[in-house]
């Protein structure tokens, strides 16, 4: 199972492993005080993608469709985590103020179908550019 939760809310025993997955590290967080398992900035979108989308340059239909494309190119950033899902609960720990507009949720969304393309009697993905 995969979830979202805010990094500003408490955590809880039903997240199971918590991974945050913004590329800044969460305002008026201590790392001490944050309970993560790990912090994976290189999952989250390009610094550009960000501010394209926090100015509000690009919808959120827009920016899901550019960040699942930057997710398509970068598996090593993001194949573990597959893992961790297969295996029990993962919380995807996010700072953005929106619960349902956030890299996040696309993040999920897009782990969840790489969860489903690896149940049993699915084929492997190929992740090779120029096929």
């Amino acid at each position: 199972m995969i979830q979202c939760k805010r990094a500003y809310e408490t955590a809880s025993v039903g997240d199971g492993v918590r991974v945050l997955v913004d590329r800044l590290w969460p305002r008026n967080c201590r790392k001490d005080e944050l309970s993560i398992a790990e912090w994976l900035p290189e999952v989250a979108p390009s610094h550009e993608l960000r501010k394209a989308f926090k100015a509000g340059d690009v919808s959120f239909d827009q920016f899901r469709v550019a960040y699942r494309k930057e997710l398509t190119a970068r598996p090593e950033h993001w194949w573990k985590l597959v893992g961790v899902a297969q295996g029990g609960t993962l919380t995807l720990v996010y700072a953005a103020k929106s619960t349902v507009e956030n890299n996040a949720v696309v993040l999920a969304q897009w782990l969840e179908d790489e969860v489903e393309k690896r149940a049993e009697g699915s084929s492997p993905v190929c992740y090779l550019s120029g096929l």
